[in-house]
């Protein structure tokens, strides 16, 4: 795999290509800004940007007037590469809050290594209903610690309304849920996400977040698509390269939320 095209092919379609993620969502260009609009169940925040030194600042506060007059939180997603190259510092010094750096991770389909098995007892249950997806956030809120009622918002409603776009699947021992995660499936592009990957202490280390990695790469390949794609935390990352991705650039969410500035 040639990674500077394929970085350079992520950052065409994916981002300054941008499609909304989900329903009642929509993609806004201004200027040197691709940004999404969402309700404050789905995500708000800027995709990509084409700035430079002498336009970033002008840049960075109309994004939180557009986002604070709609009284909504939103992210700046940063990657390693882009610039001007002071545009973190110049994020933070505006009021945004830096989140831990991930890795943006692209593998291959065709390359990857997809022979990992669940251990004996766990199965993969495919989401299809509000059942379901009440299963992931129940694993989501255990893994991670957080609440899952926008994240199971969200997921409900693209199963609903657009459900050839997004694939979510939750592994289940005996009658528990234990691991889940999700892919989002890019129309007119090469690139399908990975997304939401967590298992529940206890069952950690078994090799069911690899195995899920591989259910959800079959799909890809199935629905014909080239590459996948993952922001990996340090904690993923290792599983990752081991089956076949690469490590390409980092990615750091900003985030300004609009009551507590100032």
């Amino acid at each position: 795999m040639d990674h500077a095209a394929v970085l350079d092919l992520f950052d065409r379609d994916i981002r300054e290509g941008a499609r909304p993620d989900g329903p009642g969502a929509r993609v806004e260009r201004v200027g040197g800004v691709v940004r999404q609009v969402s309700s404050s169940h789905g995500w708000n925040g800027v995709v990509w940007s084409g700035l430079d030194e002498a336009d970033a600042d002008a840049a960075i506060t109309e994004q939180i007037a557009h986002f604070s007059r709609l009284g909504r939180e939103f992210e700046w997603k940063l990657y390693g590469h882009d610039l001007p190259v002071d545009l973190g510092r110049r994020l933070r010094d505006a009021g945004f809050t830096a989140e831990p750096e991930e890795t943006l991770m692209i593998g291959e389909v065709a390359d990857l290594t997809l022979d990992v098995e669940l251990p004996g007892g766990v199965r993969i249950l495919p989401v299809t209903d509000r059942a379901g997806v009440d299963l992931v956030a129940e694993v989501h809120e255990k893994a991670f610690g957080t609440d899952g009622t926008r994240w199971r918002h969200q997921l409900l409603a693209q199963l609903t309304a657009a459900p050839d776009t997004v694939v979510a699947v939750v592994a289940m021992a005996g009658d528990t849920p234990v691991s889940a995660a999700r892919m989002e499936l890019v129309p007119g592009t090469r690139f399908a996400g990975l997304w939401g990957g967590g298992t529940v202490e206890g069952w950690r280390g078994r090799g069911i977040y690899r195995a899920l990695v591989a259910h959800r790469a079959r799909v890809a390949a199935d629905r014909g698509y080239r590459y996948l794609q993952v922001d990996a935390m340090s904690t993923s990352r290792p599983i990752l390269e081991r089956l076949g991705f690469a490590p390409l650039t980092t990615t750091t969410p900003y985030v300004f939320t609009p009551q507590l500035a100032g």
